[in-house]
């Protein structure tokens, strides 16, 4: 996708993950909800 402004141009491209990349990202994503869960136990006491 390209974006034309006052003569300059922005081009975009969308990004491809590894298969490394991919299972970082689940795992932070598991980490961060696990977390959010222990957080709202607690704070029920």
């Amino acid at each position: 996708m390209t974006l034309n402004i006052l003569f300059m141009s922005v081009t975009v491209k969308k990004r491809n993950r590894t298969v490394d990349e991919y299972n970082h990202e689940l795992m932070v994503t598991k980490q961060f909800e696990e977390n959010k869960l222990k957080q709202q136990t607690i704070s029920m006491f």
